[in-house]
């Protein structure tokens, strides 16, 4: 089964708040990129948003320049359900990250993923991935990464998964990506069960 009809047929049918990775607000991400961009102009791309509160919150909070990115049809769709008329207001890309040849060039002054980047397994993947952040970025611009942290599941949604910590992720994205700062939070799942994710906020040089 290939990635997109894998991410189909684990959104189908299963309410958002179901999967483990749910938060109601995702207040890290929202944290880091308001303190990455205070100007609700700033471009923003929600790598892997698919159901994901994130837009309604930056939408809430006058952000107006948001494309969120999500390999699964059926999660972007749900999404722009939940938004309404809202959702008239978000750029909307249905692609698998590594085949979206068609991201602008520094296009975005924040790339944010939370959960995409540990799911690829593969040396190549990784540096497909970074190589798309890099063709997407403005010089000075701001990436937001969350993975599982080390003490975190090492399988998701029927996938091995690569666990991070600090030193090792930003190790992944190498030295144009300037670190300026790393936080682990203890994410508690829809079913009680907890879960370590790990945040790098780099700035583009």
């Amino acid at each position: 089964m290939d990635a997109r009809a894998h991410w189909e047929k684990v959104y189908h049918g299963k309410p958002p708040d179901a999967f483990s990775w749910y938060r109601p607000h995702l207040e890290t991400s929202l944290d880091l990129i308001e303190r990455a961009a205070a100007d609700r102009s700033a471009s923003i791309l929600d790598v892997g948003g698919g159901e994901s509160t994130l837009v309604d919150d930056l939408l809430a909070r006058g952000y107006h320049n948001v494309t969120v990115l999500d390999i699964s049809p059926t999660a972007l769709e749900v999404t722009k359900a939940r938004l309404g008329p809202l959702a008239e207001q978000v750029h909307w890309i249905a692609a698998g990250l590594l085949e979206a040849a068609f991201l602008a060039r520094h296009s975005y002054d924040i790339w944010h993923d939370r959960a995409v980047f540990h799911f690829l397994t593969s040396d190549d993947e990784r540096a497909a991935y970074v190589q798309q952040a890099l063709r997407a970025v403005k010089p000075g611009g701001h990436v937001i990464v969350s993975t599982f942290g080390p003490e975190g599941p090492q399988r998701c949604s029927g996938l091995d998964v690569v666990r991070y910590d600090a030193g090792s992720l930003h190790d992944q994205f190498g030295r144009r990506f300037q670190l300026l700062e790393s936080r682990q939070e203890l994410h508690r799942t829809p079913l009680g069960t907890n879960q370590q994710f790990l945040y790098c906020y780099c700035v583009l040089e």
